[in-house]
């Protein structure tokens, strides 16, 4: 009788070592798949399938607008607001893919003038310069699920008194006459929001220096905003600049 006991106390602390464990091993798992379902895959995938319910007539040029709004209005977090806010492209309205490097750069502060450096995700290289020449950054506030977040969002005037509003961009996407859309758009003190400025902080000469120096952002892009209006062909050409300035 001695070996069947031993053998019966040995499978019940095995048991007590391996289900344990087991458990352990199954909720990581899970945890593990939960982590990797919301990647920028999922984000992307998201966005794009709800494509025709933002642009029926499918024209998204310069509709940074309407994805801003889009995400705000949605029952989200903050963490899938931001992460929804690095697929799309705040100057020209395209989706940006999976992988997509933001670019550095500085922008004036809408109250103060101040210079704020930020990351920006942006589909091509010239909507990065065309940003910094003519958006401005704005720090705001906002609820998600019941807390409140303060970031900060890209920013340009009020488009919609301008006699040379751009044909290519669908207008009732944006205004109402001579006021925004608020139904499509989301304003702050009379600025239309078009995309959110990442990890936002007060420039210091070092990260001014570092944009001035880079190869795009500071070499590429002074040599397109020191361009005529009418002799721009790259990214949206001088489509957002007419919305803008």
């Amino acid at each position: 009788m001695q070996p069947a006991l031993f053998s019966f106390k040995f499978n019940k602390y095995l048991a007590l070592i391996i289900v344990p464990l087991f458990i352990s091993i199954i909720s990581s798992a899970l945890n593990a798949n939960e982590n990797t379902i919301k990647n920028e895959e999922y984000y992307y995938e998201i966005l794009r399938s709800n494509w025709g319910d933002m642009f029926p007539d499918g024209n998204r040029n310069a509709a940074g607008p309407k994805f801003f709004k889009y995400l705000i209005d949605q029952d989200l977090d903050f963490n899938d607001f931001v992460e929804f806010n690095k697929r799309y492209c705040p100057v020209s309205g395209s989706l940006i893919r999976p992988g997509s490097a933001p670019d550095f750069i500085s922008l004036l502060d809408e109250s103060t003038n101040n210079k704020t450096c930020g990351y920006m995700y942006r589909c091509c290289w010239p909507c990065t310069c065309d940003s910094m020449k003519y958006a401005k950054a704005m720090n705001i506030s906002h609820k998600f699920k019941g807390v409140e977040e303060q970031f900060t969002v890209m920013t340009i005037d009020n488009p919609c008194g301008k006699e040379e509003f751009p044909l290519e961009v669908n207008r009732d996407y944006f205004c109402n006459g001579e006021e925004m859309n608020m139904d499509q758009v989301f304003a702050v003190d009379g600025k239309m929001v078009i995309g959110f400025l990442h990890n936002p902080t007060s420039c210091i000469s070092s990260d001014l220096l570092a944009i001035n120096n880079h190869p795009v952002v500071g070499e590429q892009c002074n040599v397109r905003n020191t361009t005529k209006e009418e002799e721009l062909i790259s990214g949206m050409g001088d489509i957002f600049i007419k919305l803008s300035k």
